[in-house]
Parts: structure tokens; sequence; C-alpha cells
């Protein structure tokens, strides 16, 4: 029962119980409206600013971690405080209890979107209307994220590079690949090794990769969609899940390419409705996979997609919280991380131009994606994208 001390400089963090725990981030859990920025600084101001579990520069130095680890960093940071609190078996009741009601809620949603929506007119009506909103809120995700990331000319490249690559159908490991060992070598002055490396990328794209365009037009559902295996729902989300650096909007490119693209168990506008069920929900946006397993392989799928994305999240600080923030401060792989985030924001920027191209397909759609993409860029309240995203259905 007595209180822990980490540091001789930082202040005791007091005791909890493995119930209090989990209650504490259930609560968390279930306020989690406005995405990662409202749910990070909900966050930081119970535990840091008003109980002071730990000095403002430590949780900083964790955030930062957290940025260029794999998974949605508001759950990492639940993960970490239980961690803190009562290790391990704190760090899992801290993380489920922040995703369970997202997860549930979830659950209920793609039930009823399954098992009604598809056939209500209403519903029919109401998703079509809330397409191009969605779109709207990838797009100035791409926005917010390059603006963020892609800090000098060279990662501008990078971005554009992987966007056209992806639009081509390259694999997205060898994109980033190419982009993260590139930039790195010009960050270190070394721009014939970058060209090099860039030339051995295109080499092994034209005699790997089959290209071909993803970007027809959806052929009738009944010509297109399969039915996945649960291994295969499983390691798409695991993917996803390890791929997301920078926050969830990363894990659309790559879950849309196997639900979407190889995997074919849903269509684009399936796609979006699940991104648009996610909006609505006060959870990380990355609970929208829960419904794509839902949809691909039911209960059972919902389930395994949901645990393999969060599963990283998880890993990260189970595995070695401290081990993790020293390769992330290791200055030689900065250049790398770098050229790497650049290219997954190409991959986002090539997911939003679908996306756009299956959301805002008449001229009512393109004033909805203009007014929701006009009040994103100008109201950042918690409550903005629930609010788009309800406001284009009730239209």
């Amino acid at each position: 029962g007595e209180p822990r001390e980490y540091s001789m400089n930082e202040p005791a963090i007091p005791h909890q119980s493995y119930g209090d725990i989990f209650l504490r981030f259930l609560k968390f859990g279930l306020l989690a409206w406005g995405g990662p920025v409202a749910q990070i600084a909900m966050i930081k101001q119970e535990l840091v600013e008003e109980e002071k579990w730990i000095p403002v520069d430590r949780f900083n130095r964790a955030l930062g971690v957290y940025q260029v680890l794999p998974g949605p960093e508001a759950h990492e940071l639940c993960v970490y405080f239980g961690m803190l609190a009562r290790g391990r078996i704190g760090a899992i009741l801290a993380g489920l209890g922040f995703m369970l009601p997202g997860f549930l809620l979830m659950l209920a949603l793609s039930w009823v979107y399954v098992s009604f929506g598809i056939r209500s007119p209403l519903a029919v009506a109401a998703f079509a209307a809330i397409q191009p909103a969605v779109a709207a809120l990838i797009v100035r995700a791409v926005h917010r994220i390059a603006r963020g990331a892609l800090t000098d000319r060279w990662l501008w490249v990078a971005a554009v590079l992987s966007a056209a690559t992806q639009l081509m159908g390259i694999h997205f490991a060898i994109v980033l690949s190419a982009t993260g060992l590139a930039y790195a070598l010009i960050a270190k002055r070394r721009p014939v090794a970058a060209v090099l490396v860039t030339a051995c990328a295109v080499a092994i794209a034209t005699y790997t990769v089959k290209f071909h365009s993803t970007l027809a037009v959806n052929v009738p559902v009944s010509a297109v969609l399969q039915t996945p295996t649960h291994l295969a729902i499983f390691l798409s989300g695991l993917k996803a899940g390890l791929l997301s650096f920078g926050g969830a909007y990363t894990t659309i490119p790559f879950l849309r390419q196997d639900a979407v693209v190889a995997g074919s168990w849903m269509t684009d506008a399936q796609f979006l409705d699940g991104i648009a069920l996610s909006g609505i929900l006060p959870a990380p946006f990355i609970i929208f996979a829960t419904y794509l397993g839902y949809v691909g392989g039911g209960l059972i799928g919902a389930v395994l997609i949901t645990v393999a994305i969060f599963l990283p999240a998880f890993g990260c600080t189970l595995i070695g919280h401290d081990y993790f923030e020293r390769i992330a401060e290791d200055e030689r792989l900065h250049g790398f991380l770098a050229g790497v985030t650049a290219g997954v924001v190409g991959l986002i920027a090539a997911s939003a131009v679908l996306l756009f191209r299956e959301g805002v397909a008449s001229l009512p759609a393109l004033g909805i994606f203009a007014i929701a993409f006009l009040i994103l860029s100008l109201w950042h309240a918690r409550y903005a994208v629930p609010t788009v995203v309800l406001g284009a259905a009730a239209v």
C-alpha cells in the first residue's frame, strides 16, 4: 500500500489498486472524444497537472517516444501510466479500460450496420452523405500530419513519390524502406548513395511487383466480395498496428489495401462507412478496425483484428519502454525515421485520393465535402469530428 518511488527527483505515484486502475482508465475511455490531441490533453491534465504522477518533462519525453513507435499515442500513454502504477498487470488493465468502451460501441454499431443498415433506405441516405464528410476528415488529417512531419523539401519529395508509387500499386514495404534509407543518406550529405538506393528500389519494384491500378471503379459487390480467413484478418490488424507510426490515420492505407484491394472483403464505400462510425464514438480512431473485422469475419473477426491492432501498443511498454526510449533518442536513426514518416504521409495521401473519388461523386457530395473540410479546419474543439459526421448524416 506504500507509494512507489521511481527517482530521487520525482514524486511518488499514489497507490492504485488493480480495480482503481481499470475504472480510472475506463472513465478516460468513456470520455475519449475529439481524437488523440484531446485524449492526450485529458490524460495529462488529470495525471500530470492535477495529481502529479510524474513531472511534465518526463511526460513530454514519454510522449515523444510514443510518437515514433507504432500504435495510438493516447492508448500507449494509458498503458505507460498503468505500468508506472502497478507494473505489467496495471499496464494491461489500463490499456483494456481505455479501449473497452470504444470496442463495445463499435461492435454494436457494426452489428446494426450489417444487420439493418444496408437494407434501410434512411441509413443508406445518411451514409451517402457521411462519406464526403469522412473524405474531408481524411484530407484534413493528411494536411495536419504533413505540416508536422514534412519539414524540408526532401521530405516533401519523399512524400510525393510515395503517394505516386502507392497509386501505381507498388508494395508499401519497398516504398517505406526506400524513403527511410534515401532520406537518412541525404541527411548525412551522401546524395549519390541516396540516388543509388532510389534506383535499386525502382528496379526491385519493376521486377517483383505486378503494376496495377487501384483507381478502377468497384464492380458490383456480388462479383468482388470474398470472405477472408480469420488468420488473414488477424495478420491484417497486426500489420497495421506495427506500421501505425505517428497516429491512427497512418493505418488507413494498410487496412484499405487488405480489406478493399487485396482481400476484397468490402468496398471503398463500406470502408468509408467504418471510418464514419469511428468518428462518432468516444474512442481511439483506430477502433474502426473492429468494424472491418466484423464485416469480414463476424464477432470472431472483430475480436481478432482488434487484439492484433492493439498488440504493438501494449507490447512496446510491456516489453521495455526504456529500451525503446533509447532507440528513439538515437540520433543515427532520426533521419531514417523521418524518411519513413514522410513515406507514410504519402501513403495516406494516396488513400485520401482514392477515398475522395469514392465518397465525392456528385455536386451535393462535393458541397458537403467542402463545408466539412472548412469546419474541421476552423473548429478544433473535441466534439468537432462527431458533430461534422452526425451533421452530414442529418443533411
